[in-house]
C-alpha cells in the first residue's frame, strides 16, 4: 500500500501545478487579457474619433474618408467579387516571395557558415546591397524581366533577402562554442555541428527572422505592384490615387494591414508553439 502511494507520489502524471504557479498563470492570463482588450479599445476609439470628425465635417471626407465609406467600398469590393482577385493575387505572390526568401536566407548563411572564407568575401557586399533603397531596383527588374508576377515576385524577394541572410548568418556564427568544440572532440565534422548544434539553436532566430521577412516580402510585392502590375492591391493603390478614389486607396491599405496583421499571428502562434514544447 504504502509503495503504491510511493509510486503514485513519484509519477509525474499525477504532478499539480504549485499554488505559486497557478497565481503565475492567472496572474499572466490576466495580462495577456488586459493587453487584447487595450489594443481593442485603442482601435474602437481611433476609428469613432474618425468617423465622429468625418459627420462633423472635421476633416475632409474626399481627402480622408471615413470608416463607413471604407465598410461601404469593400462591400461593393464582395460584391463584385475585385477583393478575392485583387487580394488572391497580392497573397499568391507574397507566400510565394516569403517562401522563397526563407529558403534561398537559409541556404545563403548556410554557405557562408560553411565557408568561412567566403563569408569574409561577401559580408561588405551584403551590407552595400541591403541597404539599397528596393525601389531603385524596380525599374531595373521591369526592363530585365518584364512586367507580370515574376518581376513582382522577384521584387518582393530582393527587399528581404539580404538583411534576411545578414541576420542569419551572424545567429550562426554566435552559437554555443563549447557545444561545437564538444562535438568536435568526438570526432564530429562541421556538418555534424551544424545539424546537431547550429541549425537546433538557431530555431527561435529563424522563426524570429520570419517574421520580419514576411512584412518585408508584402513591402516588396506592393512595390513590385506599384510599377508591373494590373491586378492586385498595389494597383488599387496607385490607380486609387489617380483617378482620386481615396476610398480604394485606404481600404486598400487596411486589407494590406489585415494580411500582415494574419501573417505575423501565424508565426508568432508557430513561435510559441516551438517554445512551448521545447
Amino acid at each position: 500500500m504504502n509503495s503504491q502511494l510511493f509510486n503514485q507520489s513519484d509519477n509525474p502524471h499525477h504532478d499539480h501545478p504549485s499554488a505559486n504557479q497557478a497565481l503565475f498563470l492567472k496572474a499572466h492570463r490576466r495580462h495577456h487579457h488586459i493587453v487584447s482588450l487595450s489594443r481593442f479599445l485603442l482601435i474602437t476609439v481611433f476609428l469613432g474619433l474618425w468617423e465622429l470628425a468625418a459627420r462633423r465635417e472635421w476633416i475632409d471626407v474626399f481627402f480622408f474618408s471615413s470608416p463607413w465609406s471604407i465598410v461601404t467600398y469593400l462591400y461593393q469590393m464582395l460584391l463584385d467579387h475585385s477583393f478575392f482577385t485583387h487580394t488572391g493575387i497580392t497573397l499568391l505572390e507574397t507566400i510565394v516571395s516569403f517562401l522563397l526568401v526563407t529558403l534561398l536566407s537559409l541556404l545563403a548563411a548556410t554557405l557562408l557558415w560553411y565557408v568561412s572564407g567566403l563569408a569574409e568575401v561577401l559580408e561588405p557586399y551584403l551590407v552595400i546591397l541591403n541597404s539599397l533603397p528596393k525601389s531603385a531596383l524596380a525599374p531595373l527588374l521591369i526592363v530585365w524581366l518584364g512586367t507580370g508576377t515574376t518581376t513582382i515576385i522577384v521584387a518582393g524577394i530582393s527587399v528581404a533577402i539580404f538583411g534576411s541572410v545578414i541576420n542569419l548568418y551572424t545567429g550562426f556564427c554566435q552559437a554555443d562554442a563549447e557545444m561545437l568544440k564538444l562535438i568536435y572532440t568526438l570526432g564530429g565534422n562541421r556538418k555534424d555541428a551544424f545539424i546537431k548544434v547550429i541549425l537546433p539553436s538557431s530555431v527561435p532566430l529563424i522563426l524570429s527572422n520570419m517574421k520580419v521577412n514576411i512584412g518585408l516580402s508584402l513591402v516588396g510585392v506592393i512595390i513590385g505592384e506599384f510599377l508591373a502590375a494590373r491586378r492586385g492591391l498595389g494597383y488599387l493603390i496607385i490607380y486609387g490615387s489617380q483617378v482620386f478614389q481615396l476610398n480604394m486607396v485606404i481600404t486598400s491599405i487596411i486589407i494590406l494591414c489585415a494580411i500582415a496583421m494574419a501573417f505575423y499571428k501565424l508565426i508568432q502562434s508557430m513561435e510559441h508553439h516551438y517554445r512551448k514544447k521545447y
